[in-house]
């Protein structure tokens, strides 16, 4: 079905051979995009400028303000934007739309294009505005991938944003391009959730695409809709590579065209020769319907393969629960098995990865003259925009997914974050949505409460809810509707000409910037001391964390652009003693700024670190790395680090991104102590490897070990932005 190749290899004679050597890098699609954008002069070292870029309303507020802070006077590339993530108002009272409001004056003042709440996902609105063979965009969120539309696109922290409003660059070495080669054709009932499920299985876990660029193309492209090339790319986040990039054809024109943009068209295809530093083949015609049990995508089965294995499979879901969530006697997965069937409570089809035309239309097909029933399971449907939602009543699919008992809801990221559609306690969710993280569908564990997630594809979702939420891949049903790989649907963008804010390049700079009473600025940092004494107030020993278990998403939303409010719940659901003990460290250095603690000496700062052993997997939100520096956080130490994008966001907010060979034998626990002398000397070289101190115990138990501690790939500018304290200092510099 999916084989990974981790060699390098040649694209020769529409075949591969094995490459000796790097010639040949220059024949990819992505070599001649990354060099049209490169302003180094340097092909290894990358200065990026992009196209445009697109956030949308937990992360603007924080970026304009940064942005702001250091001096920028208007948008210098088209950015939009949107309000798909807090739109339920409801949801922190009056703060979600004081951020719309600031949001809206914030693209008069600078330019820029404000789409208001209900009216698109960020990601299906940037595919059928801006994407196009060629362009390059950067997004604060994770999932910004537009490679269908042979568009490299980069999901970043703000931060990175906020580099590019103030006209500087995105600079990475130069990427691996990995080759990911299709063949054959999906099978009835087989839609692109169950082949993005299928190849962020084969490869997540060995991290044989870690941080790089994955280049669709094969035979396999042209039996792929745009539909579900789109639904399958946008998946590519989880795989942790960088961006990804598809081969143009037919259908991408017909779409552009459809889309109004016919003329930004041009072909895209390797050129012969070209060298990858890795293959993935996948066998489309042998992929079957899946399901991603909680609590990663990765954790992947072909739903025949869950029947087979229900209970020992369910039981390994509860232990997970247990470990990782730490909730004791929750709800069983295992009693949903029925007379030898699981039975699911929710279905949800949503999002950028679901809200698709052909998602939607396909469940309609489905459940076409059938009933979800009045048992406990219940389906939404969550359109990724409102052109789209526009096509789907007028065809009459909205009206046939009413008539089967299925709740139509507005264009909106909700359920994939925990602030729609939460499910009951013990509830079983099954989505085609992004992700199904521990927590991200809203439940509180810390309250008691837990639910799970499994992703699987629209098809077969839709497919369990005419069975009335008796788990059902599509391809068992006798009737299922094929994907055709011409199937357009009809753009019409009367909905965004009556609603959108278009001002990008009108700049209004007399405009005021209109603030809610929970938006704020930044605090101040310090510049990075001499030396360094580190407690640690959290010490994380799972194999990944998540960026949701660093900060959680859902309902603390509402406080994103509020820092100081935001970082109560730092680490509140993995580590609840986290935030007051990083406030007691971050106490003692606040002493030691005023004098108050003369014995201690002058040139060293007291600050707290986080301990995991990979962390930062998943969203881009700067919030996970800012909320521990406003806490007084200076560092982080890990084995590596689970993206790059939350990699830098640690940069960015002037903490250290240490690794440590054998962390985890060092048995770190919260109150330990690092005493790292000499550090600002490290950065103001080129030193990549520091001799530290660990204090642990107390009394005269207290032990000191020396450990290494290293920084390696530091660029300078990333050393002088540490050394000033964060980014908003390093340009208030100069």
């Amino acid at each position: 079905m999916i084989t990974v190749q981790t060699t390098p290899v040649r694209w020769q004679n529409s075949g591969f051979i094995p490459a000796q050597g790097p010639q040949g890098r220059e024949g990819s699609m992505a070599h001649a995009i990354l060099m049209a954008h490169n302003t180094s002069n340097d092909p290894d070292r990358l200065s990026i400028r992009f196209d445009a870029m697109a956030s949308h309303d937990i992360t603007y507020v924080g970026i304009i303000q940064t942005a702001r802070a250091s001096g920028m006077k208007e948008f210098p590339l088209p950015y939009v934007l949107t309000n798909c993530h807090n739109s339920l108002c409801a949801v922190g009272g009056t703060i979600n739309e004081d951020d719309h409001v600031f949001g809206l004056s914030a693209a008069k003042k600078y330019g820029g294009e404000f789409v208001p709440a209900h009216q698109a996902v960020i990601h299906s609105y940037m595919r059928e505005r801006y994407a196009a063979p060629g362009r390059m965009i950067l997004g604060s969120d994770s999932h910004t991938r537009y490679g269908a539309y042979g568009c490299m696109a980069i999901g970043e922290g703000g931060p990175e944003l906020a580099r590019q409003l103030l006209r500087k660059t995105y600079d990475i070495a130069y990427p691996k391009i990995v080759a990911v080669y299709l063949t054959g054709a999906p099978r009835p009932g087989v839609g692109p959730q169950d082949v993005a499920l299928a190849l962020v299985g084969a490869t997540f876990k060995s991290g044989a695409v870690k941080n790089a660029v994955l280049e669709f193309f094969g035979p396999g492209v042209t039996s792929l809709s745009m539909d579900y090339r789109a639904g399958i790319d946008v998946m590519t986040t989880e795989t942790t590579c960088l961006s990804s990039l598809w081969q143009t054809d037919g259908q991408t024109k017909t779409a552009l065209t459809l889309l109004g943009r016919g003329d930004s068209y041009r072909e895209l295809s390797p050129v012969e020769g070209a060298r990858y530093d890795g293959l993935v083949t996948v066998e489309l015609d042998r992929v079957e319907p899946m399901i991603a049990l909680p609590f990663h995508p990765s954790n992947a089965y072909t739903i025949k393969e869950f029947k087979a294995n229900m209970a020992d499979l369910l039981h390994q879901a509860d232990v997970d629960a247990a470990e990782q969530l730490g909730v004791k006697n929750a709800p069983s997965l295992v009693e949903k098995i029925v007379d030898g069937q699981f039975r699911a409570d929710q279905g949800v089809i949503a999002g950028c990865s679901g809200g698709t035309y052909q998602n939607l239309k396909r469940a309609a097909e489905i459940l076409k003259g059938c009933f979800t029933g009045s048992g406990a399971f219940w389906l939404s449907c969550y359109p990724g925009s409102m052109p789209i939602n526009l096509e789907l009543t007028r065809q009459g699919y909205v009206a046939q997914l009413m008539a089967a008992g299925a709740s139509i809801r507005s264009c909106f990221c909700g359920p994939c974050f925990g602030a729609g559609d939460v499910p009951a306690n013990g509830a079983f969710s099954i989505r085609h949505s992004t992700r199904n993280f521990p927590n991200r569908e809203g439940s509180k564990p810390g309250d008691g409460q837990i639910s799970y997630v499994a992703l699987m594809d629209a098809r077969s979702i839709a497919a369990t809810a005419r069975m009335g939420g008796v788990l059902t891949g599509a391809d068992e049903l006798p009737d299922v509707p094929a994907d055709r790989a011409d199937e357009q649907w009809s753009y019409d963008d009367t909905p965004y000409q009556s609603r959108v804010y278009f001002g990008v390049g009108r700049p209004q700079p007399d405009a005021g910037l209109v603030f809610g009473p929970n938006i704020a600025d930044w605090p101040e940092q310090i510049p990075l001391p001499d030396n360094l004494l580190l407690t640690c107030c959290a010490a994380i020993y799972d194999p990944v964390t998540t960026t949701d278990e660093l900060i959680p998403s859902g309902e603390t939303s509402s406080y994103r652009s509020n820092p100081l409010r935001l970082a109560e719940f730092t680490l509140s659901r993995k580590c609840p003693g986290y935030v007051s003990s990083a406030k007691a460290v971050q106490a003692e250095e606040l002493k030691r700024r005023a004098g108050q603690d003369p014995d201690f000496p002058a040139d060293t700062g007291i600050g707290s670190f986080v301990m995991a052993l990979k962390p930062g997997d998943g969203s881009a939100r700067e919030q996970a790395a800012s909320c521990q520096r406003v806490l007084g956080g200076c560092a982080n130490v890990a084995e590596e680090y689970a993206t790059k994008r939350y990699r830098s966001n640690v940069v960015n907010w002037g903490m250290l991104p240490f690794v440590a060979d054998g962390v985890r034998t060092w048995n770190l626990q919260p109150g330990d102590s690092l005493y790292i002398p000499g550090i600002r000397a490290l950065l103001e070289g080129d030193g990549e490897e520091i001799e530290a101190l660990l204090l642990q115990g107390g009394g005269e138990e207290k032990t000191q070990t020396p450990v290494k501690l290293r920084l390696p790939s530091l660029t300078r500018e990333e050393r002088d932005i540490i050394l000033a304290g964060c980014l908003i200092n390093y340009y208030a510099e100069g």
